[in-house]
């Protein structure tokens, strides 16, 4: 009988990206760089959550922190080549979404 063996950086990924929230950052990032306080009220997920997103993605290199230094100081976040990386993976299930759901 044949066993699948799933692969250890597709279920990584997998993972990551099913994590609550973190593909509707993602997207919203596609569109450049937001403040923290335009992603949490754009996609509605609580400043907690968010926090903790953003700080997994950044752990993982998808996203970038930037501090601008103005007053009061403005913070920034955006994807990096890595994260811009998943943009096509992104449209996909935007388009399937639009012809299934």
């Amino acid at each position: 009988m044949n066993t699948f063996k799933l692969c250890p950086r597709f279920e990584k990924a997998m993972n990551l990206m099913s994590q609550r929230w973190t593909g509707m950052i993602i997207y919203l990032l596609l569109s450049g760089p937001h403040r923290f306080c335009a992603i949490e009220s754009s996609i509605g997920v609580s400043g907690r959550i968010l926090s903790e997103r953003l700080k997994e993605l950044e752990k993982h290199g998808l996203v970038i922190r930037e501090v601008i230094p103005e007053t009061p100081v403005r913070i920034e976040y955006s994807l990096t080549e890595k994260g811009l990386a998943i943009e096509p993976i992104m449209r996909e299930v935007e388009q399937w979404s639009q012809n299934w759901l």
